[in-house]
């Protein structure tokens, strides 16, 4: 009984060694990552399994800070949309607030594995080769943001086009864990405290 147990620990340590070396892929935009990476599916059901819920405070070139957002840096608000598990109805401290167009896109990972569609969110600034003005549903954008595993890099559809603030976002998942430099939330998926 003991030897099955032994081997079971193993197992399981094994198997959390290779999740955790899974998790520290090389990402030039968001250097941090966590176990959030793993989570299984959004409500939509979507694949996230490789969206880096917690990134660093680097931005794409270009970004202009809000001038007048509706949250300022320090406020905290109400997450109301679940782009993730965990997320929706968690209080969120604001980091930083950028005036920009927003995008949800669909795309199919450079690395394989099913078509990604609806993810939310990549800014104008995260396109390659941005043009000036803002794109159309429909339009096609090579990505310049690894949110999720396999995004950098893919010729992703533009679902939806939004000029709005959007802000990057500390908070706690509704399982403890702790998001920092969450990059997007949009305006309209916060709301007063």
């Amino acid at each position: 009984m003991k030897l099955n147990k032994t081997l079971t620990m193993m197992t399981m340590t094994l198997s959390l060694s290779g999740l955790l070396a899974a998790c520290g892929g090389n990402d030039t935009t968001n250097n941090d990552t966590n176990m959030s990476d793993q989570m299984e599916e959004t409500m939509d059901g979507t694949d996230h399994s490789g969206m880096d819920m917690s990134g660093s405070r680097d931005v794409p070139e270009g970004l202009t800070p809000a001038e007048n957002p509706t949250f300022e840096v320090g406020d905290t608000a109400i997450i109301t949309e679940a782009h993730m598990p965990g997320m929706e109805g968690a209080e969120a401290t604001i980091v930083e607030a950028y005036d920009t167009v927003v995008y949800s896109i669909s795309y199919d990972p450079m690395h394989g594995g099913e078509r990604v569609t609806d993810h939310k969110w990549i800014v104008h600034e995260e396109i390659i080769d941005a043009k000036a003005d803002a794109y159309e549903p429909g339009d096609e954008v090579t990505v310049d943001a690894e949110h999720m595993s396999g995004m950098g890099g893919s010729t992703a559809t533009i679902d939806s086009a939004e000029e709005t603030t959007v802000y990057m976002v500390d908070f706690e998942l509704d399982n403890g864990e702790r998001v920092t430099n969450h990059k997007w939330v949009t305006e309209d998926e916060l709301s007063a405290n």
